[in-house]
């Protein structure tokens, strides 16, 4: 199985976890195509994501790791065990690159025709989204089998932006889709939907994301696992023809679901200790 990466930035921790989680099971990517590290849109969006002083923390940890602990290093504590290598971890997507013996290629646009010669050239079997741009049909139909995508909702309930926090606003049971990539939004075929347990155990909607993150790294590489072994297929999803897509969460319906995911673990701890 041919599995190449697109990437929204050499820094990227999810970047850097699902090429090293991959190369671990085997299937070292033939490739990884990413957005500079300066990219403005990648830089807003995680700016509005984390916050100035996350983002500053994120920087120092990545630029200058001399002055942060192993711990501080990794942003999302949950992605350690995929990035950790040797006495530290991984901090980019190159030195994963140069453990495994994979090249890295940076392009201002996954669109471009520069991008796409690439990815033809590579000539992947599959893609795994990472993070970047919207991907337009000539990046789409390049991977022999497409483009995966790890979604932090269910699918097609909740579609879109801020989906673990619409999912609690919705009452719609936490979950992770992971899906192949279409010119929708969030709409393509279902390779693997599960429902998140691990909710009780979250104290903020950031601790909530990364669990789901570091969970959904597991499921892509399972969705790629079972692809290569014939093991599963994608299903197309019921319900499309209902536009249910969401978008980025105003901070005061940020704080009713907050309140209903502190909700959810009080609960979940009466009905332990009632058990």
């Amino acid at each position: 199985m041919r599995v190449a990466i697109l990437c929204s930035s050499p820094y990227s921790e999810t970047g850097c976890a699902v090429s090293a989680r991959l190369a671990q099971l085997g299937y070292v990517p033939v490739g990884a195509l990413t957005l500079p590290s300066w990219d403005r849109s990648t830089l807003l969006r995680k700016l509005g994501q984390w916050g100035l002083r996350d983002s500053l923390h994120y920087a120092i940890a990545k630029l200058a790791p001399g002055k942060s602990t192993l711990r501080k290093q990794v942003l999302n504590p949950y992605l350690e065990r995929a990035l950790r290598h040797g006495d530290g971890v991984f901090r980019g997507l190159r030195e994963v690159a140069r453990t495994y013996g994979f090249p890295v290629v940076t392009c201002g646009d996954q669109n471009s025709p520069r991008a796409v010669a690439q990815l033809k050239q590579w000539s992947p079997d599959l893609a795994i989204f990472t993070g970047g741009n919207i991907l337009r049909d000539q990046v789409l139909k390049v991977p022999r089998l497409g483009i995966l995508n790890s979604h932090l909702a269910l699918l097609p309930e909740i579609r879109g932006m801020s989906s673990p926090e619409w999912s609690l606003l919705c009452g719609v049971p936490l979950g992770i889709t992971i899906h192949f990539m279409d010119s929708g939004i969030d709409t393509g075929p279902i390779l693997l939907r599960r429902e998140f347990a691990g909710a009780a155990d979250c104290d903020s909607l950031a601790d909530l994301r990364n669990r789901m993150i570091a969970e959904g790294i597991e499921l892509i590489a399972e969705a790629v696992a079972g692809l290569d072994r014939g093991t599963i297929a994608p299903v197309p999803q019921a319900g499309r023809e209902k536009d249910c897509q969401f978008f980025v969460m105003h901070e005061q319906l940020k704080a009713v679901a907050t309140r209903r995911l502190k909700e959810g673990r009080l609960n979940s701890v009466a009905g332990r200790s009632d058990g």
